[in-house]
């Protein structure tokens, strides 16, 4: 009994380790955009080459580009990041399997805890972009919609990229979540579904810059 509250407690020392490093590594990053999607899509999916251009151009916008660091989406939206003006960051995850860090990333992290790789996601994100993906991508995309929902953090973009990959979602969102009242029109408001790198490149620069003007004018008044 005692092996065990003694491995718990190191735990907590552990948790509170990555955390830190997390807060140091990326304290100074600036304004960015979290991009999310499959591991298993890779540089022959068109899917990937929008991720890719997509980062370059945010990065080329000034925003910083996140992603879970992996293969697959991730990999296409960091190597666009790494050919731009902004920073390439890769929050990595250790797993079994899958999980192989790309070569494309200026800031690296590695995660023990998924809930702490989680909320240095939304910690330093202007909006997230969801690219096709499976359960850790629809992970994502959920705990976003529900943290903006409850007002745990400020209304920002999420971005479903690809529609057709996305229109079988959508439908049953209308058809049954919303047909049964558990969640309201202004609840599907939360995301926007582009097919165009371009459009969402719009989106996020003018959150930014709305966001932007917002806070300094609050900082005027002060």
């Amino acid at each position: 009994m005692e092996d065990l509250r003694s491995s718990e407690t190191w735990r907590i020392f552990r948790i509170q380790a990555e955390l830190v490093d997390g807060f140091e590594t990326l304290h100074d990053l600036g304004p960015a955009v979290t991009i999310f999607g499959s591991a298993r899509l890779g540089p022959e999916s068109p899917y990937y080459a929008a991720a890719r251009e997509v980062g370059e151009r945010l990065a080329e916008a000034g925003l910083a580009v996140i992603t879970g660091g992996g293969p697959g989406i991730m990999e296409g939206a960091n190597r666009g990041a790494e050919a731009g003006k902004a920073k390439s960051v890769g929050l990595n995850i250790a797993l079994p399997h899958e999980q192989v860090a790309n070569t494309y990333q200026d800031l690296s992290l590695t995660f023990r805890y998924f809930f702490v790789r989680k909320l240095m996601f939304v910690k330093y994100a202007i909006g997230f972009v969801i690219f096709p993906g499976g359960f850790g991508t629809l992970d994502e995309l959920f705990e976003s919609l529900t943290l903006v929902q409850t007002g745990k953090i400020r209304r920002f973009p999420i971005v479903l990229y690809g529609s057709a990959y996305w229109q079988g979602l959508f439908a049953w969102l209308h058809e049954t979540l919303l047909a049964h009242g558990c969640i309201g029109t202004d609840d599907l408001a939360l995301l926007q579904v582009v097919d165009e790198p371009e459009e969402v490149v719009r989106i996020l620069t003018a959150h930014h810059e709305t966001t932007r003007a917002l806070i300094d004018g609050d900082r005027r008044r002060r």
